[in-house]
């Protein structure tokens, strides 16, 4: 060999080893130096999470004290509604006294003043005021006019009386009585220099910096006063959502990297040592190693190449072997990979035969090559799933995972099979559906075995990949040639499942004999669900419900199911689409487009109902809205059930039903006391009050669980409203074991 193998190793390898030394040794100075960025970040996004934390917990605990002065005490509720005004005025001085209290129990409040609605006063810690004199009515208008909640207002200035000095305060401000009364309001009014000297307290100037930034990007402090702020960069930016300032931080420059100096040498002495004993380790290894290379340079030279077979590019007897594997492993691993696959398409073509009803003659060489099936299996079945929603399953999983999923899903059914006692065969025959062959050796005695089997793999796939499948069961026949008549049924019975369905599987043997569909019991059925809609009898709902236990009872199929409610709304858009623009807007092709695709995705009868039950019940609020005036009676019994339904809702209110209905909260009072002779409030706690009485008997929830259901937002809350309507508390109500209904002796 003209080349020397041992140099040319040698030269090989000594510059990919510097050029990685370099490189490694680069990359430990930008790591320490990330890993020094990185901490120093940490620890200062840790101190300024402290100082958010502390004034957020502060913030907290004003508001908590405040809130439970109001709701505990009952002086304020005494001034709200007058009667500490009336005769001895030692009630007013006592809860100005309260006011006082509350300043000393929170150092951070500035001041605090409670405005009464009813007689358009304000109590300070000074007396009663009117508030068209009172200095601070702007902030106090504010809060009464928004309608959007917030904790805190923005830094302000703020003097009560001309002898006060200004100061800078942010302020709150609730409604009275908690939570949501209307008798007035409590201004609390926290002190920006308290707030200042409590954050001055926990940073430190001499190693970081902070500022506190508003939400229009104003400054509103600076720690420790600072007029020049330090040069370096903001290393964190946390938000106090209660004021929504920012808090900007970081830590001052020139003192941070002062011991990187001593680390930079270190590394530099490390890494010359480290290049000159991995020079003399590659000098050793190599000509070590080259050995065996030279050995086998040896035995190749002994061979004889003729030289005009060989290019100028193949004078390496290292790059021929090299070239040559390649290509064997090429050819080996092309050929494989083509054999498996043609076997997958054979074997699936061969199960698409046999449910095609191909002659077992043509298919009998591919049925011993891949024996599917052993000698002991003589009779079989067919079993169809389909997926529901495969358009929402391929929306929501890549095509990758589809694949696996499918594969999982064909995996799955061959061996609950197995575990069954059956032998299985499973394959992808469409987009959504599987297909399973069963067999056995006497499986027309033992056919709930294919019930079980449906059962586990519908409980399995449901409880651990979340997909939803309809089964059909096809009936058992001799032999395999006969498979595609069990095949045939299957399918068929897919197409009864919304009619059908138990629990998803359809049996084949429950078809009906009956082909067509009863067209004159049907449309005479439409006719008079359209014509209660026009005259707004509630009686609509009963019709619709018998509609679908005839399409349970007729045994129909699924698309004759959804024709007629197709149908049903084409009527129903004849007789009322052209209305009213609401009505039309509902009726609109878009509109319609939605509801018929949720309509179409739901793989239960019952799901079908609901969702045409839901959507006709919209339609039907919509048009007696719009005849409201002719029909009011037909809009308070909707009224009325959706009360009763939705009674738990904690927002439901006059201003909830007139949204809801599209009429005015006024006209919805006086429909409500004109029919029932009672106001909404009254009949809501009725409804709440009998539900509470229920559960505080039958069940053992906690009195917070119980309100929340009833849609009160505190057990307080529900407690007061409980005792003042049955005279007892919930826990005496519950401690006696009273029955519903039981009013208690006053």
């Amino acid at each position: 060999m003209r080349r020397n193998w041992s140099r040319s190793m040698m030269f090989s390898y000594f510059p990919i080893f510097l050029l990685t030394v370099s490189i490694l040794i680069f990359l430990s100075f930008l790591i320490v130096g990330e890993l020094s960025r990185s901490e120093t970040n940490k620890a200062n996004r840790i101190s300024t999470g402290y100082v958010v934390d502390s004034l957020r917990s502060a913030l907290n605990d004003v508001e908590i004290s405040v809130l439970q002065e109001m709701e505990t005490n009952h002086d304020y509720g005494d001034f709200l509604s007058g009667l500490s005004d009336e005769g001895d005025r030692t009630r007013l001085y006592n809860t100005v006294s309260d006011m006082r209290g509350i300043l000393y129990r929170n150092q951070l409040i500035d001041s605090i003043y409670i405005y009464r609605k009813w007689d358009d006063k304000v109590l300070t810690l000074n007396g009663l005021v009117d508030r068209e004199f009172f200095a601070d009515r702007e902030i106090l208008d504010q809060m009464l006019a928004k309608s959007d909640e917030r904790n805190w207002s923005d830094v302000r200035t703020l003097r009560l009386f001309s002898f006060d000095q200004p100061v800078r305060v942010i302020s709150m401000g609730k409604p009275l009585p908690l939570p949501f009364g209307a008798e007035g309001v409590i201004m609390v009014n926290l002190s920006m220099y308290r707030l200042e000297r409590m954050i001055d307290d926990m940073t430190n100037s001499q190693v970081s910096f902070m500022r506190v930034v508003g939400d229009q990007g104003n400054l509103i402090y600076s720690a420790h006063r600072e007029n020049n702020m330090p040069e370096g960069d903001v290393l964190t930016r946390i938000t106090l959502d209660k004021t929504g300032w920012t808090f900007e931080s970081g830590i001052r420059a020139g003192e941070l990297f002062a011991w990187m100096s001593v680390v930079s040498y270190l590394w530099i002495i490390i890494g010359i040592l480290t290049v000159v004993l991995g020079t003399l380790y590659i000098l050793y290894i190599t000509r070590k190693n080259y050995r065996p290379i030279k050995a086998m340079m040896n035995r190749i030279q002994v061979l004889q190449f003729r030289e005009q077979s060989l290019d100028s590019t193949s004078r390496s007897e290292l790059v021929l072997i090299d070239r040559a594997l390649e290509t064997l492993i090429n050819q080996t691993v092309d050929y494989q990979k083509q054999y498996d696959e043609n076997l997958l398409v054979q074997r699936r073509q061969l199960f698409l035969d046999l449910m095609e009803g191909e002659q077992r003659g043509s298919l009998e060489e591919k049925l011993q090559h891949f024996e599917p099936f052993t000698d002991e299996a003589v009779q079989f079945a067919f079993i169809a799933a389909e997926m529901n929603r495969y358009e929402e399953f391929r929306r929501k999983y890549p095509a990758k995972e589809q694949n696996m999923l499918k594969l999982t899903l064909m995996n799955l059914f061959q061996e609950l099979a197995v575990e069954e006692g059956l032998q299985g065969w499973a394959e992808w025959v469409s987009g959504n559906r599987i297909g399973l062959m069963t067999g056995g050796g006497e499986l027309r005695t033992d056919k709930q075995k294919l019930t079980i089997l449906a059962e586990r793999y519908l409980r399995w796939v449901s409880d651990n990949l979340g997909l939803s499948l309809a089964i059909g069961i096809g009936p058992v026949v001799d032999g395999l040639e006969a498979i595609s008549e069990s095949c045939t049924a299957a399918e068929t019975a897919l197409q009864h499942k919304l009619s059908l369905g138990r629990d998803m599987i359809v049996l084949s043997d429950s078809l009906p004999d009956r082909s067509t569909l009863h067209s004159y019991k049907y449309l005479q059925m439409l006719s008079e669900i359209v014509r209660e809609f026009r005259i707004a009898d509630e009686n609509w709902r009963q019709r619709v419900d018998e509609l679908f236990r005839w399409f349970s009872s007729d045994q129909i199929k699924d698309e004759e199911i959804h024709m007629l409610l197709h149908m049903l709304i084409q009527m129903l858009d004849r007789e009322l689409g052209q209305l009213s623009d609401s009505l039309r807007r509902m009726f609109a092709e878009t509109g319609l487009q939605g509801y018929y695709s949720e309509m179409e995705m739901q793989a239960t009868l019952e799901q079908v109902h609901a969702v045409i039950l839901k959507w006709l019940a919209e339609i039907y609020r919509t048009y007696v809205s719009v005849n409201e005036s002719k029909s009011y009676r037909a809009m308070i019994s909707e009224m009325k059930v959706y009360i009763e339904e939705n009674f738990d809702n904690p927002d439901l209110s006059l201003k909830h039903l007139s949204d809801r209905f599209q009429i005015s909260g006024k006209y919805a009072s006086h429909l409500f006391k004109e029919e029932f002779d009672m106001k909404f409030v009254d009949f809501l706690t009725q409804l709440r009050m009998q539900r509470a009485e229920y559960l505080l008997a039958t069940t053992s929830d906690n009195l917070q669980d119980i309100a929340q259901k009833l849609g009160y937002t505190s057990s307080i809350t529900f407690g007061r409203v409980f005792k003042r309507v049955v005279g007892v508390t919930p826990g005496d109500y519950r401690k006696h074991r009273m029955k519903p209904g039981t009013k208690a002796d006053r």
